[in-house]
């Protein structure tokens, strides 16, 4: 372990000093006071952040190990769930082996929820729980680095370049294929950041990422054999509503119109807590069928495999469709909604108005990105 002691989670016997520390931190006490009671931190910062910081320390006094961490956030992503979703469900985990490790690749919504759902169903059929690929770009402040890596997260190095860039790649390959051989199931985005266009898009570059500690010169081994060797499950999560909609398409929009988007400080964080605390509507996880390659293949190869599985698997929403008649008006008599749904016409009338007094609350120079996105995942699905 002492090759990735920088990136790796923290172990049991780190546990409880690092919660020690994260009690003890201003910035992480104010954060967490800003948040459960913005009104009274604006007026009493320094009172409400001393409140905060009791209360901290009461509800993690008996916390000693990763497992006592994860207790108590699944205790709170249950209550997450119940206020933020109208439905929650998944498929394909009767097919998988609880007994054996598995690298989950998924595809990428959302920066914190992805993850955490396919953890959440793991927990829940009686897997184990995930050791969780985050880039360390959007932790730029410490506290969130020791929260994440006491929630069994490991860290990926974006900004490096270079040489550099390649050493972190292949030590970021080694720590996966380590962790599957320990027995721990892995989750890993198909893709560096979120698609927000709606396209769910396997990179290449992740399956080469996957394949460089495995073709050196002590061990050689063939891309189809590295990629056997991890058991790739493909995960396609789907939500009726993105409660980062409108943040995307802005970014979307200024990349159109300036050539970039511009990120400040809060970006990321703002984008975390949106997608935590927004309503999401109904939540499908879809897990698929592990990779088994008989012959030799190519990154892209790959990557289109784990892409089909993804597309396909994917569970579309009634906003899916709305968004997607609006953009092609000619199909919305080629599609009875109330059979695929099973549900009343007054109820998706009724969803229907919802998503369209959503759409209008945009500013309308969005709105066209904000269709898309919720469209092309039908598109995806009749190519």
């Amino acid at each position: 372990m002492q090759d990735f002691e920088d990136i790796r989670p923290y172990l049991d016997h780190e546990v409880r000093p690092v919660v020690d520390s994260l009690i003890s931190d201003p910035e992480f006490s104010t954060a967490i006071a800003g948040y459960r009671y913005p009104r009274w931190h604006a007026w009493f910062p320094g009172v409400v952040r001393k409140i905060v910081q009791k209360h901290l320390a009461k509800e993690t006094a008996d916390i000693e190990t990763i497992n006592d961490v994860q207790i108590i956030i699944e205790k709170y992503l249950d209550n997450l769930i119940e206020k933020t979703t109208t439905s929650l469900s998944h498929d394909g985990l009767q097919h998988l082996d609880s007994s054996r490790p598995y690298l989950f690749i998924s595809n990428h919504r959302d920066i914190t929820m992805d993850p955490a759902l396919v953890n959440y169903m793991l927990y829940h059929q009686g897997f184990k729980t995930l050791q969780i690929a985050i880039g360390d770009n959007l932790l730029k402040r410490p506290f969130l680095s020791d929260l994440m890596r006491l929630n069994k997260s490991f860290l990926v190095k974006r900004g490096v370049q270079g040489r550099e860039k390649l050493k972190e790649s292949k030590r970021l390959s080694a720590y996966i294929h380590y962790s599957i051989e320990q027995g721990e199931n892995v989750w890993l985005a198909q893709r560096e950041g979120r698609a927000k266009n709606g396209l769910d898009q396997t990179e290449s570059a992740i399956i080469k990422m996957l394949h460089l500690a495995k073709r050196d010169k002590s061990e050689k081994m063939p891309l189809a054999e590295a990629i056997n060797a991890l058991h790739i499950v493909p995960v396609a999560i789907s939500y009726g509503l993105d409660p980062c909609d409108e943040y995307k398409a802005e970014e979307l929009f200024a990349i159109d119109a300036v050539g970039k988007f511009e990120k400040n400080e809060n970006s990321d964080v703002q984008s975390i807590l949106a997608g935590m605390i927004g309503d999401k509507g109904g939540i499908h996880v879809a897990f698929g069928e592990p990779l088994i390659l008989e012959n030799e293949v190519t990154a892209e190869e790959v990557a289109g495999i784990i892409e089909t599985q993804i597309i396909k698997n994917y569970n579309l929403h009634p906003s899916n469709y709305f968004a997607y008649f609006e953009l092609k008006p000619d199909q919305e008599n080629t599609v009875d909604l109330v059979n695929i749904f099973n549900m009343s016409e007054t109820d998706i009338e009724q969803l229907k108005l919802n998503f369209h007094a959503r759409l209008a609350k945009m500013p309308i120079k969005l709105r066209p990105y904000l269709l898309a996105m919720y469209a092309n995942p039908v598109i995806a699905k009749s190519v």
